[in-house]
This record gives structure tokens, sequence and C-alpha cells, in this order.
């Protein structure tokens, strides 16, 4: 167990898909924390957490049996996009009037429903620890989309105080968002950084 425990990820997956069980408790024990702290901010619910973290990890769990993971990129980055879109799946399931802004919490995946439901607009959205690695990417973007991207992720302000610091539509505010996230990745993808999605 001891060894196991000093393998790398992707040495760990292989071993799970050869069938050491073993392998993938080391993998749920390393990151665990990490999913269910992510989940909890986002939900602040304790026991929906606990939920979504089963199903989460059931998730993981079929794609890795069934060789869906692919040594193209950081095992915790494969991991946190599924969580980040079950998490996005689950919204989508509510009624539209359930959905509720949280721009209060600390970590802000949906504003509005609008947000909450727009599939395309959904797959766009950072979350923070994904930011850290493209830092200096953002220095890159035209000034508006900076602007807003540093606003919404840094000083988490609404779309709304964004639209009225900038004088600008929400729906502009909202634009620029987008863009910024668009033009981030595209950067991202010619310098070959990984972004979740």
């Amino acid at each position: 167990m001891k060894q196991l425990r000093e393998l790398a990820d992707e040495q760990l997956v292989s071993l799970y898909q050869e069938g050491n069980n073993n392998a993938f408790d080391i993998l749920l024990k390393r990151y665990q924390q990490r999913v269910f702290s992510y989940l909890i901010y986002s939900v602040k619910n304790q026991e929906l957490a606990e939920d979504l973290f089963q199903d989460v990890f059931i998730k993981i769990v079929v794609r890795i049996k069934n060789r869906q993971y692919a040594e193209n990129g950081k095992f915790s980055s494969w991991m946190m996009r599924i969580v980040h879109n079950h998490l996005i799946d689950y919204y989508r399931t509510l009624p539209a009037e359930k959905i509720i802004s949280n721009d209060e919490s600390e970590i802000d995946l949906f504003n509005n429903a609008d947000i909450a439901v727009n599939e395309n607009r959904e797959r766009e959205m950072i979350d923070q620890q994904t930011l850290s690695e493209v830092r200096s990417l953002i220095a890159l973007l035209p000034e508006p989309q900076r602007e807003v991207l540093l606003m919404r992720v840094y000083d988490e302000l609404s779309f709304k105080e964004i639209a009225e610091k900038t004088n600008c539509s929400i729906n502009t505010a909202l634009g620029r968002m987008r863009y910024a996230i668009l033009n981030l990745r595209h950067m991202a993808y010619e310098r070959g950084i990984s972004m979740a999605s």
C-alpha cells in the first residue's frame, strides 16, 4: 500500500484499469477533500454535496473502467472537469425559478438562470484553479474583455456591478466575459496549456 501511495496519478489509473482496486482507493483519498470542498462551496448544502460527490465518483470509476481517460493532461484536471460538468448538469435539471444568483459566494459558477441553462456559456466558465495556469495570457486580452474578466474573477463582482462600473449593459458585460474566455481557450490551446471545460 505504501508503494502505491508513491505512484503518480496516471500510474494508479493504469493499475486500476488492470483490476487493482487499491489503486483507486489511493486516488480517492488523494482527491476526495478537493472534490468535496469544490462541491460544498458551490451548492452550500452538506447533504446535496454528499450526494453529488457519490454520483461524481461513480462517473469517474465508469470512465476509467471504460478507458475514457487519456494521458494527454493531468488526471486532476480531467477529474475536475467531470466534477464541474456534473454540477452544471445538476443545475440544468432544476426549474429556472430555483436557480438563484450566488454573487456573494466565494466560488461563483452561475450568475443567473440564463447562464446556468445555456450550454455554450456553461462550458466557458473558468474555475479559480484553472485560471491560475493562464494568468500570463490574461494580459494579452483586449482591454474591455480583460477588465470584465478581472472584475468577475478577482473582484468577484456580479455582472450587474460590472455593467455599472464599466458603463455598459449587462448583456455587453456577459458578451465580453464570453469572448474573454473563448480567447483564453484559443491562446491556451496554441500554447499547449490545459484548461478545464
